[in-house]
């Protein structure tokens, strides 16, 4: 029922997840292919040439393709988000309306999404009701809302659990993950679309809108837009300006941009047609390229190689713990346990005090300098002076597989501090002499 997890995606996830991570994020993988043959059965509904193109242009956007391995929730509200669209254009808009009530289940996007088929419902031309029985009908947009609730309420007994239960972070003005320039998604297109996809996108975005064509899709990526642009802008609701937020909306990415390829390539046979499909071929492989270098180059995600080390040295060594407090979502998965032990963090650095001081004797912390020290503020210092014993600290320096130059934001090392700390009932024996095997590319820093 949580606000931060979202049910219906947690409710869908709840079996792979206890098969282990991997199979989890094979379920992950299902679902953007699911997406991926939804979104070609959408192209092939709106009546697209080729429309079969649809899901190469899905997964060759470099945040769709940088997440269709892990666990996150965008993929699931595309899924959802290109099913809704299809049963639109088929005509059964009450229909589309309840399914789409669903994904504010899934995620925060899922809310302005019911307020677009609010509108669609009551501005709907081929429909015979009056105004006031559009009105009713707006209604079952509140369907997955109201699902939400009673379940909350059944299970906690608290008929506002989801107010009482609201992340700490996600305040009006509370700019918890910082703010960017009004203009920094349209900055981010290039890993939205793809570099190579962009100029596609710009054409099949003109030529939709000259058309008319395809409309519900145009003002659904436009409405997003300017929500989170405005959003990361000012700093509402912990919005932190990441790309892959708009893998919400990758399916209908997916249709503009194959749409502006088939313009292209209309006006490319006229006199280079025996070319086409070499130029088609051309611009898929180095998409898919760039993709690659997407991720490689995506210093955060080598996190896992570094937590994989430690998580082995607690294991080598066999510390015993009671509670597991961590800065990494990861971390918890690494030693398979239960995410709900973790303190209830935020990014007010007196609460965090607190919530870590107050734990009880055998709380063992698995904290990392980067992303401990920018969502929750909280050092290694701040930990030591609240009652704990540093276990471990070691510095890694994780390279990926392509020799990167080292930019501000992207590419070269990857440099992260990792520390264990307990908080001690009796200091456990630490034989330093037994350490495991450690990855060449894991080297830390001496």
């Amino acid at each position: 029922m949580s606000v931060w997890g979202r049910p219906l995606f947690t409710l869908l996830y709840s079996l792979p997840a206890q098969l282990g991570y991997q199979i989890a994020r094979l379920s992950t993988l299902i679902i953007c292919l699911l997406t991926g043959w939804q979104t070609y059965k959408l192209s092939d509904r709106l009546g697209a040439p080729k429309s079969a193109r649809a899901i190469p242009f899905l997964f060759l956007q470099p945040a769709f393709f940088l997440i269709s391995g892990t666990v996150l929730t965008e993929p699931l509200f595309a899924l959802i988000m290109a099913i809704v669209i299809r049963i639109q254009l088929s005509g059964r808009l009450l229909l589309a309306s309840f399914i789409a009530s669903s994904l504010i289940m899934v995620r925060p996007e899922g809310f302005f999404v019911g307020i677009i088929y609010g509108f669609f419902i009551l501005l709907d031309r081929k429909s015979q009701a009056g105004l006031a029985s559009r009105l009713v009908k707006t209604l079952v947009l509140g369907i997955g809302m109201l699902v939400w609730w009673s379940a909350a309420m059944i299970i906690t007994r608290d008929p506002l659990w989801i107010a009482h239960n609201w992340p700490p972070d996600w305040q009006a003005l509370g700019k918890a993950n910082g703010t960017g320039p009004i203009w920094w998604y349209l900055a981010m297109l290039p890993l939205i679309v793809g570099p190579l996809l962009l100029l596609p996108f710009l054409i099949g975005f003109k030529h939709l809108l000259a058309e008319r064509k395809f409309l519900a899709g145009l003002s659904i990526f436009i409405i997003l837009l300017c929500l989170h642009s405005l959003m990361f802008w000012q700093g509402w609701f912990g919005s932190a300006g990441y790309p892959r937020y708009f893998v919400c909306v990758s399916p209908i990415t997916a249709i503009i941009s194959m749409t502006g390829w088939n313009v292209v390539e209309d006006k490319l046979t006229r006199h280079w047609q025996t070319l086409v499909p070499f130029f088609s071929g051309t611009l898929f492989s180095l998409s898919l390229v760039f993709c690659i270098f997407y991720i490689d180059g995506w210093r955060s995600t080598r996190d896992a190689f570094a937590v994989d080390e430690m998580t082995a040295w607690l294991k080598n060594h066999d510390i015993r713990f009671k509670r597991l407090i961590t800065s990494q979502a990861y971390m918890r998965i690494a030693l398979d346990r239960d995410p709900l032990e973790n303190a209830d963090f935020s990014s007010h650095f007196d609460k965090n005090i607190e919530l870590i001081a107050g734990a009880a004797p055998g709380t063992l912390i698995f904290w990392d300098s980067d992303t401990g020290v920018k969502w929750y503020r909280l050092k290694a210092d701040d930990i030591d002076g609240a009652g704990y014993t540093e276990l471990r600290s070691e510095s890694y320096s994780i390279k990926g597989y392509l020799p990167w130059p080292d930019w501000k934001l992207f590419g070269g090392p990857r440099y992260q501090t990792l520390h264990v700390f307990i908080k001690p009932e009796i200091r456990p024996e630490i034989r330093p002499e037994i350490r495991p095997e450690i990855r060449p590319e894991l080297e830390p820093n001496k």
